[in-house]
């Protein structure tokens, strides 16, 4: 699925991020930037040890933050490590705005043109996957209104259920903007 915002692409699908293709992927870290379970850990496990060899001289980092590290041996050259909320521990939905929003300044500052996000903070740290769709979408729409060198933004989801809820709340967007987002 894929939607076209000024000339840039927001694309949706189902897979593994590990294998994308874009820039950069993003990885759901922590502040002290280990990489243990989940999307850090397969990606570690694809990448390679060098990923968190640079995770470690640049951490930590607070929540709401984003680092760039190199791919090691992934497809994508680098990876953007942005530090989502963790449920219950307050202000959630403003610390997934900044996450998401550094994530995308990061990929500018390093003039990357294509990243690959995940559903940041769903997986162990327990953010409603609806929620994440809401705030990260509308987030990278209004992003890429500006004047911004990203041309390809995709949302890798892990599950179907992950890549409907994000279709659902795109369309939503999208029909609200008169199909203009």
């Amino acid at each position: 699925m894929e939607w076209q915002i000024g000339g840039k692409r927001i694309e949706l699908m189902q897979g593994d991020i590990t294998e994308q293709q874009t820039d950069a992927i993003v990885n759901a870290a922590n502040s002290h930037l280990i990489m243990g379970g989940g999307v850090a850990g397969a990606i570690l496990k694809k990448g390679g040890r060098a990923i968190q060899d640079e995770c470690s001289r640049k951490s930590p980092i607070s929540v709401g933050q984003a680092a760039l590290t190199t791919g090691g041996n992934l497809k994508a050259k680098y990876v953007i490590h942005a530090v989502g909320p963790r449920m219950g521990e307050g202000e959630e939905d403003r610390k997934l705005q900044e996450a998401t929003l550094n994530t995308l300044k990061v990929a500018d500052a390093h003039h990357l043109v294509s990243i690959s996000f995940c559903a940041v903070s769903t997986g162990i740290f327990g953010f409603p996957i609806d929620r994440c769709a809401q705030i990260m979408l509308t987030n990278t729409i209004e992003y890429l209104r500006g004047p911004s060198g990203l041309q390809k933004v995709v949302f890798c989801l892990y599950d179907q259920n992950a890549l409907n809820t994000f279709a659902m709340t795109m369309r939503r967007l999208w029909s609200q903007n008169d199909n203009s987002v």
